[in-house]
């Protein structure tokens, strides 16, 4: 029998991001004739230029604990060989965990997020999980979490943080951390972050993705902290085995670029503040109108995205042949909807994610300006945006009604 034909992914993400920073341009073109790439896993001073990252958000690093690559996926690719045996996942998360583990062979085995946030398992269903796995002949050894997630662009909370902890502590699993989205935060004096480097510093992986904040998308670069242990030494060197092979290093002249952002000077760090704002007033204007229209949505707190449940919604979407997250996502494509089957939920329920970046402008200069508004909401293309995907989820209709 042939397999039936994979359902095509949707157009990328919006990939226009933020303007690029001149700053970090003129960096790039200075090193632009440099013919060498980086060393596997990043060249010394890169590495040392990462401990200093990794150190102003309270994790103490020395350099031979970092690894660098071209973009976390890469990295989470090399993690996952390295450590061998399945993975348990939040459900919904990130679309890009499952298929590195699967292009390994490796199962993963989803563990239900609470409805307080994304990013990491409720911990009686991490137990569950992780024991039906076994029971089954399973060999779950990593648990992989965001604390600033994802799709739903949430924060878990330092109590259920600790408490999922505890429960992979207790179960021999490694932790890797995504905190690629942490600067990201919408309200910093109302959002609390911790790493699960802090409770478990001997069994945790520290992944940073570092295309969301220091360096433009269109820039593959991550970063990797590994514990200061024995087994810590032995899972670095693997990864680095399994990143090698892989053949894909970090160009030169990229690698010069992204080591003046991880220094983290006034403009980059001017950069962050403005993107979380922007990113924050968005998501915000996004979530009012979600929910404004019957839908269940996590207030964001973190990152791009929000993710909603439109199941209140079905009948008005069923009306118009929309029964599915694949259908949904078609509907909503203006707003780089993205069905929540590909975030590993279910995929009959009428759940997605949509992207602030979708409001934003393909003009660089309008970006700008949006970019440096008192309040992005009121410009004229936000709210016409706002307006159109309210019309979308069949506010206007239910109103006249």
């Amino acid at each position: 029998m042939q397999p039936s034909a994979l359902e095509p992914h949707p157009d990328p993400d919006p990939p226009m991001g933020l303007p690029i920073l001149p700053e970090l341009a003129a960096h790039l073109a200075a090193a632009a004739d440099r013919t060498d790439p980086e060393p596997p896993g990043g060249a010394l001073t890169l590495r040392a230029t990462a401990c200093g990252y990794f150190e102003r958000r309270g994790l103490a690093t020395a350099a031979e604990r970092v690894l660098a690559g071209p973009g976390a996926p890469a990295l989470l690719l090399a993690l996952l060989a390295a450590t061998g045996g399945d993975v348990v996942l939040p459900r919904p998360c990130a679309a890009w965990y499952a298929p590195q583990a699967r292009l390994l062979g490796r199962a993963v085995h989803p563990a239900p997020a609470p409805a307080e946030s994304g990013g990491v398992p409720d911990p009686f269903t991490l137990l569950e999980a992780v024991h039906r796995a076994r029971d089954t002949g399973g060999d779950p050894r990593v648990l992989l979490v965001s604390v600033a997630d994802d799709p739903t662009g949430t924060c878990p909370a330092p109590e259920q943080l600790h408490e999922v902890c505890e429960v992979a502590a207790d179960e021999g699993l490694w932790i890797i951390s995504d905190e690629t989205r942490r600067d990201l935060l919408h309200d910093p004096h109302d959002t609390v972050v911790l790493s699960p480097a802090e409770m478990l510093p001997g069994s945790v992986v520290v992944l940073a993705d570092l295309r969301a904040t220091l360096v433009p998308a269109s820039w593959p670069a991550a970063l990797a902290r590994f514990p200061a242990t024995d087994p810590g030494e032995v899972l670095r060197a693997a990864a680095l085995d399994a990143l090698t092979g892989l053949a894909t290093p970090l160009p030169g002249p990229l690698a010069a670029a992204v080591g003046h952002a991880l220094g983290e000077p006034a403009t980059v760090r001017e950069r962050i503040t403005a993107a979380a704002r922007l990113h924050g007033r968005l998501a915000a204007g996004l979530h009012h109108t979600l929910t404004d229209a019957g839908a269940v949505c996590r207030p964001p707190h973190a990152g791009s995205h929000l993710y909603a449940d439109l199941e209140p919604l079905r009948p008005a979407f069923a009306a118009r042949g929309v029964t599915g997250p694949a259908a949904l996502e078609r509907a909503l494509a203006r707003w780089a909807a993205r069905g929540g089957h590909r975030f590993g939920d279910d995929p009959k329920a009428l759940r997605v994610r949509l992207s602030t970046e979708a409001l934003f402008d393909p003009d660089a200069d309008r970006r700008r300006r949006l970019l440096a508004a008192p309040d992005p909401l009121e410009i004229p293309a936000v709210k016409e945006e706002l307006r159109a995907l309210g019309e979308a989820l069949g506010m206007e209709r239910r109103t006249a009604d």
